[in-house]
């Protein structure tokens, strides 16, 4: 559904205004990001998204793995909960016009290896497939380029004097506060994003819980670390050792109420112990208010 654009709205988002009274008051109580995080965390056993994978691979996705069943359970429940799509920005709650997941990816597994941001968006009936293939064309682009538009964007800041740098930040802040940031620079920001997701299981250590930023607007980091095993007690009485996948979110509780959350990070639940249910679209994209 396209909507006209009103008085209010920003280039990436719509002005959100049939929300609570609660819910204006208490962007202005929470000022910054960092003064209103939640911190959640959850385990789940991957039998169903090992097997899942194992059959997208012998389909011929090479590559297909967590990261991409994760992502798409993601997309898939946004288009459920648009909620959880939303975010603030100059004391004001929007609702994002897309979907758009920001990654932090090393071009070598190498200590001192470049790093870059990667940004993507996403159609919200996206099948699993169609994540996997667009994300890991994006990856592999960046793997080969020696500099994105980001790195560059990254390298000419790195020359400014910090005194004019801190003034220029500051500048853009401001821009963004009232909307006005140029549309050039929201599209290579990772700050300005529906997500953010990083792994840790590919450093092979446990997930941490990842800070949100007060520069830009992203509501949502997602860490997920290496997949662990544990020996589980049967109805039966035997034991039988299982592997889980360990996962901390990091959430701006001005966006949706507590209720709202929990419905959602339930519906990532449900797709990824069903991942097969990734393979359709969604009989319907809901709307978020007004």
């Amino acid at each position: 559904m396209t909507r006209k654009r009103r008085l209010g709205d920003r280039s990436d988002g719509r002005k959100l205004r049939t929300l609570d009274p609660m819910s204006r008051i208490a962007i202005f109580i929470m000022k910054d990001r960092n003064d209103a995080l939640n911190y959640f965390s959850d385990s789940i056993d991957t039998e169903e998204m090992d097997r899942y994978i194992q059959k997208k691979r012998a389909e011929g996705l090479k590559g297909f793995g967590l990261m991409h069943v994760l992502l798409a359970a993601y997309v898939r429940t946004v288009s459920q909960y648009p909620g959880l799509n939303r975010f603030i920005s100059g004391q004001t709650i929007y609702a994002r016009n897309k979907i758009v997941i920001a990654l932090t990816m090393k071009k070598k597994m190498e200590l001192n290896a470049d790093e870059t941001v990667i940004k993507q968006e996403f159609a919200p009936d996206a099948t699993a497939e169609e994540v996997f293939r667009s994300f890991y064309q994006l990856v592999e682009q960046n793997r080969k380029e020696e500099q994105s538009d980001f790195d560059g964007l990254v390298r000419i800041l790195n020359y400014i004097p910090r005194l004019v740098l801190r003034g220029l930040v500051g500048f853009l802040k401001l821009l963004d506060y009232y909307g006005l940031l140029p549309g050039f620079l929201t599209n290579l920001s990772p700050f300005h994003a529906s997500f953010f997701i990083t792994s840790m299981g590919s450093l092979g250590i446990p997930p941490i819980y990842h800070h949100l930023y007060n520069f830009g607007n992203v509501p949502v980091f997602l860490s997920f670390g290496a997949r662990r095993s544990e020996y589980v007690l049967q109805k039966d009485g035997s034991v039988q050792k299982r592997w889980f996948l360990d996962m901390k979110f990091v959430l701006d509780e001005r966006i949706c109420d507590g209720h709202y959350y929990a419905a959602a990070l339930k519906c990532i639940r449900r797709y990824l112990k069903n991942p097969e249910e990734l393979d359709k679209r969604p009989e319907q994209i809901v709307e978020d208010v007004d």
